[in-house]
């Protein structure tokens, strides 16, 4: 989430005439997350999430977003639901963007979670991936093999600027993921971007996932090494094996792992670390001045690419055999 569009007062109530949320009693921008412009607003209803979809975001992606919410939503799943229009449609338009009203999720993200919660984190991943059964439309990925590459062309050449021989070293790590990714593993919906700001707790109780805007259609397993990575390495770089094992543990116990997924399970990690190194690098690099938008360090995922390359099967991630 963060704010790169403004919006006036006036546009937005127009805007809230179109649906049967309220009158508009007060609203503020969202800054954190990288993706879209999002605001909180309170209404004489309830209070609801506003999300402006900017350029990154292909319009013709909307649908399997919106959709997948309430298909996931029906199974059982707590997530937030787009609301409609009062003429039945779920997007509509708000300063020259897409926009959608979104359900307001109760509860907290956790600025430090605990084993036991990524054990809940497990469980509600699987859950997610059970529940996205049956999903009729279908989004390839474009933030794997090909879309790294295309990232990597766009910020290369200054790579360097952020430490030097990056841009040796992250080109001989394209060429080795793609010579060494994986085959025909087990595929469904993953959210693809379960970072903690995406989960939210009610004290210890998880009561939701939100924010799945980059959900696609991929091996299920890469979305538990996106999970590990984002959830079990501590401030200083360190990979904390009791909350891996946690993590894993919650997620066996609602959803097995074939053999072939707990062989690529390292491979898988350290692609899901040069995947969030390169999306915060070519933010680090480009982001305008003045949005306001919390820039993160693309650093912190090349430390754990890095302790990725040393890994040599899936116990030393916590899992037991």
């Amino acid at each position: 989430m963060a704010v790169y569009t403004d919006i006036s007062e006036g546009d937005l109530k127009a805007f809230l005439e179109q649906y049967d949320a309220g009158e508009l009693t007060s609203y503020k921008g969202i800054a954190e997350g990288v993706e879209n412009t999002n605001f909180l607003l309170h209404t004489t209803k309830d209070p609801l999430i506003l999300t402006l979809y900017e350029k990154r975001v292909e319009k013709n992606d909307l649908p399997f977003f919106l959709g997948l919410m309430h298909h996931l939503s029906e199974r059982g799943l707590s997530c937030p639901l787009p609301l409609p229009r009062k003429d039945g449609a779920l997007l509509g338009e708000l300063s020259g963007r897409p926009a959608a009203l979104i359900s307001f999720l109760e509860g907290m993200w956790l600025r430090k979670p605990e084993a036991q919660h990524c054990r809940e984190v497990g469980k509600a991943l699987a859950q997610m991936h059970i529940a996205g059964e049956g999903f009729e439309i279908a989004r390839p990925n474009a933030l794997s093999l090909d879309g790294w590459q295309t990232l990597w062309a766009r910020s290369k050449d200054r790579a360097d600027e952020v430490e030097a021989g990056l841009e040796d070293e992250i080109g001989a790590e394209l060429a080795y993921l793609a010579a060494h990714w994986p085959k025909d593993l087990p595929s469904g919906v993953i959210h693809a971007d379960l970072f903690p700001d995406n989960v939210f707790f009610l004290g210890d109780t998880l009561s939701g996932l939100i924010d799945f805007y980059f959900a696609c259609n991929d091996y299920l397993v890469y979305d538990l090494s996106i999970c590990l990575n984002a959830w079990c390495f501590e401030k200083d770089g360190a990979f904390n094996i009791t909350k891996g094992k946690a993590m894993i543990e919650g997620y066996l116990s609602v959803r097995p792992l074939s053999n072939d997924e707990i062989l690529a399970l390292p491979i898988l990690a350290r692609g899901s670390a040069l995947r969030f190194f390169l999306t915060r690098l070519y933010d680090w690099l480009t982001t305008p001045e003045g949005a306001l938008v919390v820039k993160k360090d693309p650093l912190e995922y090349l430390k754990k690419l890095r302790f990725h390359r040393a890994v040599e099967s899936a116990a030393e991630y916590g899992l037991l055999s």
